[in-house]
């Protein structure tokens, strides 16, 4: 017989979660630093446009992974996940994705149920210029059990890596922590904390669109006959 235990309150997961933010967040701000002052040493009057290069003003996204729950039971176990997603460049170091994420939560001998996600985020981007980037992304979303019995709101917040494989298509690994407001995600109400879950993945990012922005900012650059021209004779 498996007994519900009293799972971590919110405030601890949450400080566990800030000590693992907070050193990739010095990380990003380091490299941000780093990479302006070398862009400093270089020729300042050249927009930056290797991200339309690279990656692109849309993406469509997939993910492949497991998803753990932190609930009201003993032995959890890692279930399997997986996403897809859409989203859209506001600035090169800023986007806006909706995904649809398909997992699902288990515990040893006692509970294995599949739900579905959508989500809202705002990712940020640390090195949007460069092959290889780390990435922050927050925001909300809706939690759902297989056909809709349940539904409840929830936020989420994440963080990884992606690496530009080829112009247009990234491989990524991230992970995300996801608070579900409500007890009742594995079907047992417990304690005073909600259920929460985290999921760990990873998968490919295809990315178009951008050639327009690019050619607009270059062709807004001043060419030495523009800034210097040629005097006609009298």
């Amino acid at each position: 017989m498996t007994y519900p235990v009293k799972k971590q309150p919110f405030l601890v997961q949450l400080k566990w979660c800030m000590s693992l933010l907070i050193p990739i967040f010095l990380l990003l701000n380091w490299s941000g630093f780093a990479q302006g002052n070398r862009s400093n040493k270089q020729q300042t009057d050249l927009p930056k446009t290797d991200f339309y290069d690279y990656r692109g003003t849309h993406a469509i996204s997939t993910a492949l992974g497991a998803a753990i729950i932190n609930g009201d039971y003993a032995d959890p176990e890692f279930g399997v996940y997986m996403g897809f997603g859409y989203k859209k460049s506001i600035i090169p170091y800023i986007n806006i994705q909706l995904n649809y994420n398909k997992f699902n939560l288990v515990y040893k001998n006692q509970f294995n149920n599949g739900f579905m996600s959508f989500d809202l985020n705002a990712e940020i981007l640390a090195l949007p210029h460069e092959r290889f980037s780390p990435f922050v992304f927050f925001g909300g979303g809706v939690n759902a059990s297989n056909y809709f019995e349940a539904v409840d709101p929830k936020v989420q917040g994440g963080l990884g890596l992606e690496y530009v494989i080829y112009e247009g298509l990234s491989f990524r690994v991230f992970g995300d922590y996801n608070h579900v407001f409500s007890d009742e995600l594995d079907g047992k109400v417990f304690g005073a904390s909600d259920d929460v879950y985290w999921r760990i993945a990873c998968g490919v990012t295809f990315y178009f669109g951008g050639a327009k922005k690019k050619a607009k900012l270059l062709n807004a650059v001043p060419t030495i006959i523009k800034t210097n021209p040629i005097p006609t004779d009298n």
